[in-house]
């Protein structure tokens, strides 16, 4: 771990950094949490099994530990993320910078990839990434693409967007289709109504970006899905982060990447 990554966790631990992390630790892998007691783990491992695009597996937590041994062994699950959201049956009941008190030895924690991941390589390409300039919260939509139901879990996918010209559009797809870990390719290109979303100015996560007329939106799968899948399924209690406020991992962004 660099002494950058050592700091940013440090600031995001002491409660100096609770912003979204875009473009924050450029080249480490950024990733989703979702925690839930042990009776649900099951059912939520094979619902992510059965949708890898809004859930991309890292890694799963032993039971009661707060520490992702696999992907960021010196971290704390409990302190390490910018903000965090406490779900319960369906209902946000509260955002927190630090869920120590929620805690449970009970608790089984799931680390998916994050989309963020792979924003170095398109701005390396020359691929602006436009809430990073507008130094603002990615814009995600819930949609009208149903996810593949597993046990308890059932609900739509969630999608992050980013607006570019269309002589970029194809090259975007090729580079993310090289981290399939952070949800790799498009789900969705050119009209949002398609895919049920009505306003792209009014995002139900996030904030919204400016597109320009002779741009088109780009559509991924996103990790808030499993946010969505809460309030549609209902379990007694799920914490994840709050949207764009995401876990940093030790991990390089190439090791998600295929050559």
């Amino acid at each position: 771990m660099s002494n950058e990554l050592s700091s940013i966790r440090e600031a995001i631990r002491r409660g100096e950094w609770s912003k979204p992390t875009s473009g924050l630790a450029p080249g480490y892998t950024q990733a989703n949490l979702v925690i839930l007691p042990k009776r649900y783990a099951y059912d939520f491992l094979l619902f992510c099994v059965r949708n890898p695009k809004p859930c991309p597996l890292l890694e799963v937590t032993d039971t009661g530990s707060p520490v992702p041994v696999e992907t960021a062994p010196g971290a704390d699950l409990r302190t390490d993320l910018p903000k965090y959201r406490i779900y319960k049956h369906g209902e946000l009941i509260e955002e927190l910078n630090n869920i120590s008190d929620y805690w449970s030895d009970d608790f089984v924690s799931f680390i998916l990839g994050c989309s963020f991941t792979f924003e170095r390589p398109l701005l390396q390409e020359g691929i602006p990434v436009r809430h990073i300039e507008e130094e603002c919260n990615v814009p995600m939509y819930l949609t009208n693409i149903a996810c593949s139901p597993a046990g308890v879990f059932s609900g739509p996918m969630v999608v992050s967007m980013r607006p570019m010209k269309p002589k970029d559009v194809i090259r975007a797809v090729q580079i993310t289709s090289r981290f399939p870990s952070v949800h790799g390719a498009p789900v969705h290109i050119g009209n949002p109504r398609t895919i049920g979303i009505k306003d792209i100015n009014k995002p139900d996560f996030g904030d919204p970006v400016t597109v320009y007329p002779d741009e088109i939106p780009v559509f991924w799968a996103c990790g808030v899905t499993p946010q969505a899948v809460a309030m549609a399924s209902k379990p007694e209690i799920m914490i994840t982060h709050a949207p764009g406020h995401m876990f940093i991992t030790d991990l390089k962004e190439e090791h998600h990447a295929l050559l």
